[in-house]
Formats: C-alpha cells, structure tokens, sequence
C-alpha cells in the first residue's frame, strides 16, 4: 500500500528516510522512468522505502490558472502509475505560496532534510527548483554534500525521435499519434476518471457508453480510437476492449468536450465507477452527421475497425 504524503511539516516517522525521485513526472514516459530505476538502485543499496516527490497542484497549473489545459494525467492516475513501478513513498506536496516562497537552500534544508529526512535524491539534468527556479541539479548536489543526503543526476533519455518529453507527447497526442505517445511513454496514454451520467443519447443508439469528463486533462485530437478499458473498481473490476470518441458532439450542438466509450461485450452499470481508457490507434477525425442514420452506420464501422486493430494486441 503506498503512503502518501501531503505536508512535508507534519511528516511522520515512518514515513521519512526515503530515496526519492523528484520531478512533476506527468505521463511517466521513459525518461521518468530512467528516474525511478536509478531510485530503485539507491532504495536497494541503502536499504530504505523508494519514494516520489511531486507537487499538486503542478506549478505550471499554481502560476497560470488560467492557462490551457496541459497535464497527460491527474494526480489519482499518476499515483496509480507510480504504485504500478514500485513506488511505496509518494511525497504528494501541496504546492502553495508557502512551498513556492522557499529559496533553493530553504528547499534542501527544509523539506529535503528536516522535514522529510530523504537519504538520497535522483533528478534528471534539466532540474530545477527553489524560488524563482534559482536551484539546478548540479546546486542541488553542492547541496546534498553539505547537508547529508546523496544527489544522482541523471542525463536526459532519447529516442530515434529526440528526447523524451511530456511536451514531446502531448504534441502526438494532438496530432492523433498514440502509438508514438505510447513509445516515448513505455505505455498506452491512458485517461483515468469516474465514470458519469450523460444524455443516454448512446444507449438509445444501440451503443451505451460510458462517459468520462476531461477536465484539466490535455486534449488528444478530437476524433475516434480503439481502446483498451480497466475496470478498476467494483463487480465488473478487469480489462475490455471497445472504442471511444474523444470532442464534443457536433451532431447534437455545442458540448463541453469529453470522452465516451463503448466497450465490447459488457453488460453491467459502472456509474461512479473508476475506469481507465488506454488510448491505442486513431481512427478517424470527429465528424457531425446530417441524421441519426448515417450516425449510427459509421459508429458500427468504427466498432468493427476497433475490433480488428484491437485484435492484433
């Protein structure tokens, strides 16, 4: 069971004495997960738990609230991701003006040191932190030395492609490249969240669907996918296949975007029910149709389109 720690300040016991990735690690691509295997290499070697430590809100979200939409993943998928590699500590700090004020060296002494006792930190070669960005990976290890904690930093992993960034794949997202997301990820891009009530207008279609909403999650291209499902919860808990539509609905006016998707074969009510979307070929762009007929037509085209990518997995 991983513990999960909120306010470095009131940090108990055993929940201290960690060695710790630091890093917002949205998507958990293959950089970050050069990360966390060198944490687990320390974790080993120093015989302590292996830890995470991230920042909610993002920063990024703290310093523009008003911004676009960015994260690859919200906090309760990515500590679900973290858990799946290892992950026993994660440092879940709450990312406020408090946390923010602090001065590098405040960072270090503070939270690394006192608050959360961290035996060792990894951070990757473009790290930054401390007030105003000041700290670096390279002051973080000046740091460490004098104030008794071990520092590994990391260079940054590429592909054929270039290096592995979240920038990197919310640009293949928006182009309607999952499979290039997945590569630079280590994974299928996933969409996590509870399962809400929409129009039914799906279920009168002959598809029911379940219906996710998308807030403060970037956007992958608007459009149709084959998917894998997890159940992640409740009686009908495992994995299905189906397909999903990701906009918002033009052929019934304007919506908020969301994603809705129909799984194959599954009868059950999973409402209020936490599920994952993996996201793993691009159909095709969202179109608005002129009548329900030629609706329902292309949606079982797409299904059987889903059904054919879905069977070489």
């Amino acid at each position: 069971m991983m513990h999960i720690v909120r306010d470095y300040q009131f940090a108990h016991e055993a929940d201290k004495g960690a060695a710790v990735a630091i890093g917002n690690f949205d998507g958990v691509h293959l950089g970050h997960q050069a990360v966390l295997n060198a944490v687990r290499k320390q974790a080993d070697a120093l015989n302590c738990p292996m830890g995470v430590m991230t920042f909610e809100p993002h920063p990024r979200e703290y310093f523009a609230p008003n911004a676009p939409a960015f994260r690859l993943m919200n906090a309760e998928a990515k500590a679900h991701q973290l858990e799946k590699m290892g992950v026993t500590h994660l440092y879940q700090l709450n990312f406020n003006a408090a946390l923010s004020g602090l001065s590098a060296e405040e960072f270090c002494r503070d939270v690394i040191r006192d608050g959360l006792g961290l035996k060792h930190v990894v951070v990757g070669a473009d790290f930054c932190f401390g007030k105003g960005r000041a700290g670096t990976a390279d002051s973080l290890q000046e740091m460490g030395a004098e104030l008794g904690f071990g520092v590994t930093i990391l260079p940054l992993v590429s592909g054929e492609k270039g290096t592995f960034s979240s920038t990197a794949i919310r640009t293949a997202l928006s182009e309607g490249r999952p499979e290039d997301a997945a590569h630079m990820l280590g994974h299928w891009h996933r969409i996590d969240a509870r399962v809400q009530h929409g129009d039914a207008r799906g279920r009168d279609l002959g598809y029911p669907t379940a219906n996710l909403l998308l807030d403060d999650l970037h956007l992958p291209k608007f459009g149709v996918y084959a998917v894998l499902v997890d159940v992640l919860d409740g009686p009908h808990k495992g994995r299905y296949k189906g397909a999903a539509s990701i906009g918002d609905r033009p052929t019934f006016g304007v919506n908020e975007p969301n994603l809705e998707v129909f799984i194959f074969d599954f009868s059950g009510d999973i409402y209020d029910t936490e599920i994952s979307v993996a996201l793993v070929a691009f159909q095709r762009p969202e179109l608005k149709f002129d009548n329900l007929d030629e609706l329902i037509a292309q949606i079982k085209a797409d299904c059987v389109e889903s059904h054919i990518i879905l069977a070489k997995l």
